[in-house]
């Protein structure tokens, strides 16, 4: 694609991402922090780089499209949606306020760029599967992604959709399980446990793979390698930590939260340090690409202090 990023610059998007994000649960006081962290880097590969999408025509036919189904991830895919076009910043302020565009869980009829409303866990696999569907019926090339978590993989209507799209060999539907080991109610393992989710799907026909869910380096190569399967669909299991660059990282109880104004505080101005810290990795690499691809000048000689002019 024209618009592919590098690691660099992914990693600069990811930042922006979750520090938009942060800001605007800072506003509301409270929220779904720790699903929202632990799925930022997927988002980034896919809106950085990866989907096909117009924020001036959300609803372009021709489009990618998205399924969110833990719809309650709905502030770091709002803060993604602002950084790409489909709707100014200061739309963010509504997150969560009676009869704004912004509601806790993801709803298409409200926020521009949302291509399925979700909230209720495990109907978003049927959604994403019915696009993919209907994309393949109409001849069209667009690709349907899903997101779904591991505790929404308790659902008994996620390995129904799962049963389905192998045996329509939805090699257009890409599916990440945010496998962050935690839901409402504790940790995965003790709820319900549901061992190698990467060794169910693989058991009912997807192609699967495993990544760090935090590098999304890793997470193209695995939508690349997905894009190009054929023949069934894919799933690629995200190895994330819920809360992920926060304090609520790991934490039990983080699936919605209080938040104080010293932990937004202090957690904003971390992450503004990491996403300073990825735009200068990026400005950098672009300076010693510039270099080496610049012409010399014939006999002319180098200047005595260049080489300390490359260590400021």
């Amino acid at each position: 694609m024209e618009n592919r990023k590098n690691a660099k610059e992914l990693r600069v998007i990811a930042e922006g991402i979750r520090l938009i994000t942060l800001q605007e649960l800072e506003g509301f006081g409270a929220g779904h922090i720790g699903g929202a962290m632990s799925i930022v880097e997927t988002l980034a590969v896919l809106y950085g780089s990866e989907m096909r999408c117009d924020p001036s025509n959300p609803n372009w036919e021709g489009r990618d499209r998205l399924v969110l189904s833990k719809g309650h991830a709905g502030p770091a895919l709002y803060a993604t949606l602002s950084l790409k076009g489909f709707f100014p910043k200061e739309m963010l302020s509504e997150l969560n306020q009676g009869g704004g565009r912004l509601p806790s869980h993801v709803d298409r009829n409200k926020t521009p760029g949302v291509d399925m409303t979700t909230g209720a866990l495990g109907q978003g696999i049927s959604a994403a599967i019915g696009m993919a569907l209907g994309c393949r019926m109409n001849k069209s090339d667009s690709l349907t992604y899903l997101i779904v978590g591991d505790g929404e993989c308790n659902e008994g209507q996620i390995w129904e959709g799962a049963i389905f799209a192998a045996a329509h060999k939805l090699d257009n539907l890409i599916t990440f399980v945010d496998w962050n080991k935690q839901q409402l109610d504790g940790f995965t393992k003790d709820v319900l446990d549901m061992g190698d989710i990467g060794d169910k799907f693989r058991s009912f026909g997807w192609f699967v793979q495993t990544v760090n869910g935090h590098d999304t380096d890793e997470i193209l190569d695995a939508v690349l390698a997905a894009k190009a399967h054929k023949g069934s669909p894919s799933v690629i299991v995200l190895d994330t930590i819920k809360g992920y660059g926060t304090f609520a990282a790991g934490v039990e109880g983080n699936h919605h939260m209080s938040l104080t104004k010293e932990q937004m505080e202090e957690a904003i101005k971390k992450v503004s340090e990491k996403l300073e810290e990825a735009r200068a990795a990026v400005a950098y690499e672009r300076h010693v690409d510039e270099k080496s691809t610049a012409a010399p000048v014939a006999d002319e000689p180098k200047p005595a202090v260049e080489e300390a002019d490359d260590n400021v």
